[in-house]
Formats: C-alpha cells, structure tokens, sequence
C-alpha cells in the first residue's frame, strides 16, 4: 500500500458527507441572506439614517445649538440602537452559514479527491483546545476591548487575534482558524458588531490558514528544534498572518459596506481609515503577544504530554 492510502494512524479514506452537507448549507444560507438582504437589511439602513439624525439632536442639544428633551432622545436612540441590530441579525447570520458553508465545501472537497486519515479513536484532547482556543478568541474580543465609534458603526482596539493566531500556532491552520473564526464572529453576534460578523468569519479563518500555513506546513513548527528556530518560526507565522489582516480587514470591510450593506462610499472610506489604524495596532499586540504565550507554553505542553504534532496529526512524546 502506498505511502498516500496508509499513514501512521491508519487508512487514509476518501469521503463525501462534509461536501454534501457543505453544499446542502450553503445553497440554504444563499437562499436567506438573499431573503434577508432584500427585507430586514433593507429596513435596518432606514433606521439607521433616522439613528444618525437623531445622534445629531442629541450633540446639538447638549451643545446648546438646539432645543430638546435630552432623555427622550437619549432613549429614542437606544431604542433605535437596538432595533438597528435586531434587523441587521438575520443578515449576519445567513452571510456567517455562507462562509462557513464555503469552508466546510473546500474541506469536503479535500476529504472527497484526497482522502482523510481515519483515526482508531477521537481526539478529545484537540477537540478540547480547540473548543478552548474559540471561547479565549471570544473573550478577546468581547471583554478586552476599546470601541471607537464611527458614525454609526465601531472599530475597536481588541485581544481577540492573540488568541486567533495562537490557536493556529497551537493547532494547525484549518482547525485553529476556525476555532478563531467561531469564536470572533460569536463576539461579533452578541455586541454591537453585527455587521461584521460574516467578513470576521472569513478573516480569521483566513488568519488560521496562514499562520498555520507557514508554521507547520513549510517549516514544521510542530517537530523538535532549537529554541532559536522555534522563536524565529513562531514571529514569522505570527506576521505573516497579521499582515494579511491588516491589508485585508480595511479593503475587505469597505467593499462590504459599500456592495453587501449600502453605506455611501465616503463613509465607507473614513470607516476603513479607522479600520486600518485599529488593525495595524491590534496586529502588533498580536504578533508580541502570541509569540510569547506559545513560546512560554510550548515546553510545557510537551512535558505534559499534550502537545500537538500538527503535521502528522499525532502527539509529541516528550
């Protein structure tokens, strides 16, 4: 048997249930994020102009430039606020299962032409980091956080890509990718980022991919060598991960604004200004931040016997 039909763990088998469900999801989430983009996102943008309008008594009012009950407003604009979101949810969500979908269609494609290792048991260990690494990239973004506020929409100073990135260093691109992406787009569903939930799907997974790309695919990250190698590998997935981001998340977000949600192009285009400066800020913290947790956690891991040999999906034995 050749090298491709037999690996360390076991058989490598070809399947076609992850593409037919992919398919079988995705042809679901076309048909309702096109429903939803026709009707409540339709709606959402009208209320947003009568938010922004009302934003504007409130400055004017409290400016001393105009007359006006300043509670009433204030309460118009949260109730305006939140039914703002509640239209712009089931958007969100049907664009989110699109993605995902599309990733669950690549994966199943691979598994269908390629085959997949069939493995005597289910890693439990790995399923538990990765369910570890999506509440920690969750936590990231919904808890350590600074919002900056841009017209009616939010950027954010945020920990959220450390946690990405190590999940993907940890991992591996496709399993660490998605365990960001779930997590990240979680944090974006349940704040006042809804609007960004889809295309922060996409990212982070995209981050993963990267990451994991260039850590253990081309250099391995995940067998023994000198600590001077791992240190050097690690920065670099790390980066080149973040670079992406942060030439991706501003172009990516303005044509989704201006094509996906309609929002005029020059406000598009001070939106992706902010975007720029928060993500090259976020991705340095992330880049340093990443780097050193993997690089503290890394030996004991592997003395504890719980470190992940990405590459030949198997553990490293201390």
């Amino acid at each position: 048997m050749s090298t491709l039909d037999l690996t360390k763990n076991g058989e490598r088998k070809k399947s076609f249930i992850l593409l037919i469900a992919g398919i079988v999801i995705f042809a679901a989430a076309l048909a309702f994020a096109i429903y939803a983009h026709g009707h409540s996102l339709k709606e959402s943008t009208e209320v947003g102009n009568e938010l922004s309008n009302v934003k504007k008594q409130i400055e004017q009012v409290e400016a001393g430039t105009a007359g006006g009950d300043l509670e009433h407003l204030k309460a118009l604009k949260d109730e305006l606020s939140d039914k703002k979101l509640g239209l712009e949810r089931p958007f969100s969500f049907a664009m989110v299962a699109l993605f995902l979908a599309l990733s669950l269609i690549v994966k199943g494609a691979y598994n269908a032409f390629v085959g997949t290792v069939v493995v005597e048991r289910f890693d439990v260990k790995k399923m538990a980091l990765a369910g570890l690494m999506a509440a920690l990239c969750y936590i990231g973004f919904a808890v350590f956080k600074i919002d900056i506020p841009v017209g009616t929409e939010k950027t954010a100073f945020h920990l959220g890509n450390v946690f990405c990135v190590l999940a993907a260093l940890l991992l591996g691109g496709y399993l660490g990718g998605l365990a960001g992406a779930v997590g990240m787009t979680i944090g974006d569903l349940t704040t006042a980022y809804v609007t960004s939930a889809p295309r922060t799907f996409l990212l982070k997974l995209m981050i993963g991919l990267i990451v994991g790309l260039v850590a253990h695919k081309i250099f391995k990250l995940d067998k023994p060598h000198n600590p001077k190698y791992v240190t050097g590998v690690t920065v670099l997935a790390s980066a080149c991960g973040m670079v992406f981001n942060i030439f991706a998340d501003p172009t990516l977000g303005y044509f989704y604004k201006v094509y996906i949600l309609g929002i005029p192009q020059q406000v598009a285009s001070i939106f992706a200004k902010w975007t720029a400066m928060t993500t090259f800020v976020n991705a340095i913290i992330a880049i340093i931040s990443a780097s050193v947790f993997y690089l503290a956690i890394r030996p004991a891991l592997i003395k504890a016997g719980l470190f992940i040999r990405v590459t030949q999906d198997t553990e490293v034995k201390a």
